[in-house]
């Protein structure tokens, strides 16, 4: 294993509770519109999802940027420290109502509008669960850094991640890191420009035939992907030569821009990161989550 500052870390409780899914307001509608100008309404981000699981495919819901799972929530600035802090692979657990005492896994996080933490929880646990019941995060791995690769900036992962990734280094002094496939720069959408420390980057899929070259049309929550000539270092943009690494924490999407939502989880400038297509380059089976 790598060298790591894991013993510099802290690691700090935040909170958040089950968010509703909502619906704009008036006069707003709640339709949205397709990439092809069709009114559509199915159900979007947030609340809790039964039926759409971690290592489930990404692609094909009847749903916008649908999050498998618990997605949670703080007020005001509270969120911000929520989405901040709060690492995949981080320990949650339920500190109320008649789901207490459960316990899960950060798993991802969404982006502009929604602003969540999604989380994975067994089956037994989501049918005792509703909106307001509160989870604790045991936020760790924010600073995390790697000792040899300076260059490499870590965003929301934690050193469990880490570790359950196993990156190695290649003769050419590159970290290797398996991923599902690498998305070209020109299908990274909706999230660009904005923050990368708490919230989702899209890959756009208004192009399927471009997205199929790409081997990315059987893509899986929990699939870890690279995008070429990406810069995540503070805020998503391209970059020729960097390169950023992500899981796949949102469903598809209907409309231009958008589509499979992924929490970065390192980028660098320089390049020093090797993206190796690799069978199994999903969380749920890394990290071995139920």
């Amino acid at each position: 294993m790598l060298a790591t500052n894991e013993t510099a870390l802290v690691k700090i409780s935040v909170l958040g509770e089950i968010a509703n899914p909502a619906m704009p307001g008036l006069p707003a509608s709640p339709y949205f519109v397709s990439a092809d100008g069709e009114p559509m309404l199915v159900p979007t981000f947030g609340g809790i999802v039964y039926n759409v699981k971690l290592g489930d495919r990404a692609l094909g819901w009847a749903g916008e940027l649908i999050q498998p799972g618990v997605s949670i929530k703080a007020g005001g600035n509270a969120n911000t420290a929520l989405g901040v802090f709060a690492c995949l692979g981080n320990r949650a657990r339920v500190v109320n109502g008649a789901a207490s005492g459960a316990t899960g896994v950060v798993t991802g996080k969404s982006g502009r509008f929604a602003e969540h933490v999604i989380c994975h929880f067994d089956d037994a646990a989501l049918e005792k669960m509703a909106p307001g019941d509160k989870v604790q995060v045991q936020a760790h791995g924010v600073g995390l850094q790697l000792a040899d690769f300076p260059d490499i900036q870590f965003k929301s992962c934690s050193p469990a991640l880490l570790e359950a990734l196993n990156p190695d280094v290649n003769a050419d002094g590159k970290l290797v890191v398996p991923v599902k496939g690498t998305v070209p720069s020109v299908l990274a959408g909706a999230g660009a420009g904005l923050g990368s420390e708490n919230g989702a980057l899209n890959l756009q899929t208004s192009d399927p035939q471009r997205f199929a070259e790409a081997g990315l049309d059987d893509l899986r929550f929990g699939d870890l992907v690279a995008v070429a000539d990406w810069d995540s270092r503070y805020g998503h943009g391209y970059l020729r030569g960097a390169m950023a690494i992500g899981v796949v924490c949102q469903g598809g999407s209907f409309r231009s821009g958008y589509g499979p939502g992924i929490a970065v989880i390192m980028t660098s400038k320089a390049p020093v990161i090797e993206p190796v297509v690799t069978a199994g380059a999903n969380i749920k089976e890394l990290m071995r989550l139920g």
